[in-house]
C-alpha cells in the first residue's frame, strides 16, 4: 500500500507541475498541437484529482447522497442479482459482447484514441479537444478503479460469496475479489457522457446515455459486478468528466457545454427506490 500511495503521490506531483507549465501551442504544426494536447490530458487528470481539496458545502453533500445511495444499493446487491439470474440467457449475444468489449480499456483506447488523431489531422479544434475530454477521463477513472479494487478487495458475484465479502488492502488485484468499482462502467459511460456534451438535444444526449450504460448492465446480469459497482461508477465518471471539461474550458478557444448549468444531478430517495436523476 505505501508502494501505490507513493506512485500516486509522484503522479500527482507530475501532473501538477504539467498543468502549470501548458501554454498555448506556439504555431500551427501538428507536434506542437499534439504535446499541448498530451499536456492537457495530464492537466485534467490533476485537476480531477484535486477537486476534493476545493469541496464546499454543497460539494460534500452530494458526495455524502452519492456515500448513501451507494450504501442502500448494498443492502439489495444480493437480491438484484438473484433477480438477474431469471433474465440474464434471454440477453443476446450481440449485446453481451457488446457490454464486455466496449468497456475493455484497449479497445476503450482505440476509440478514443481514433476520435483525437481525427480531429488532430483535420485541424478540428472541437474534435481534438473532444479527445482529449475522453482520453483524459479514461485514464483518471482507470486509474482511480484499479487503486480502488486492490483496497478495497470486493468479491465479485460470480465467485459465489455475497456481497457483503471483501480481501481488501493488496497490492496486486486478487481474482474475483476485485469487483469495486466497476472498470468496464466507468470507461463506457465516460465516453457516453462526454460525446453527449456535443449535442444540445435531450434526446440524443439520453441515447448515448442508454448505450453507455449496457456494459455495466451486462456486467451484472453475468456476474462480473454488483449493481452498486456499476452505479457508484456511473456516477464517479459523471464527476471526472465534468471536472476535466471545466479544466479544458481553460485551455481551448471552442466550448460546446455553453449550457453545462442548465444540467442538473441528483439522488433520489423513497420507499424502495433509490436512483440518480439527471435534468437537462
Amino acid at each position: 500500500m505505501r508502494t501505490i500511495s507513493s506512485l500516486l503521490f509522484t503522479f500527482l506531483l507530475i501532473t501538477s507541475s504539467i498543468a502549470q507549465d501548458i501554454s498555448e501551442p506556439k504555431e500551427d504544426k501538428l507536434w506542437n498541437e499534439f504535446t499541448y494536447d498530451m499536456g492537457n490530458v495530464f492537466g485534467g487528470m490533476g485537476y480531477a484529482y484535486s477537486r476534493p481539496a476545493h469541496w464546499q458545502g454543497e460539494q460534500w453533500g452530494d458526495f455524502g447522497m452519492l456515500t448513501g445511495g451507494t450504501l442502500a444499493l448494498f443492502l439489495v446487491d444480493d437480491e438484484i442479482y438473484d433477480w438477474t439470474r431469471g433474465w440474464e440467457e434471454d440477453v443476446p449475444k450481440a449485446v453481451k459482447n457488446y457490454g464486455h468489449k466496449y468497456g475493455n480499456p484497449n479497445n476503450n483506447y482505440m476509440f478514443t484514441g481514433a476520435v483525437y488523431l481525427t480531429g488532430l489531422f483535420t485541424k478540428n479544434e472541437k474534435l481534438r479537444r473532444t479527445g482529449v475530454l475522453l482520453i483524459s477521463s479514461a485514464t483518471a477513472g482507470g486509474l482511480l478503479q484499479q487503486v480502488s479494487k486492490r483496497i478495497v478487495g470486493r468479491a465479485r458475484p460470480k465467485s459465489g460469496a455475497t456481497s457483503g465479502t471483501f480481501d481488501p488492502l493488496h497490492l496486486d488485484r486478487v481474482y474475483n475479489y476485485d469487483s469495486f468499482p466497476s472498470g468496464h462502467a466507468m470507461l463506457a459511460f465516460s465516453n457516453a457522457y462526454a460525446i453527449g456534451k456535443q449535442f444540445k438535444s435531450p434526446w440524443i444526449k439520453a441515447g448515448f446515455y442508454t448505450v453507455g450504460m449496457i456494459p455495466g448492465i451486462v456486467r451484472v446480469a453475468d456476474g462480473f459486478h454488483w449493481i452498486s459497482d456499476v452505479a457508484f461508477s456511473t456516477a464517479l465518471s459523471i464527476f471526472i468528466v465534468e471536472s476535466i471539461d471545466k479544466y479544458l474550458d481553460k485551455k481551448y478557444n471552442e466550448k460546446y457545454n455553453d449550457s453545462r448549468n442548465q444540467v442538473n444531478y441528483s439522488l433520489q430517495f423513497g420507499l424502495n427506490t433509490v436512483g440518480l436523476r439527471v435534468t437537462f
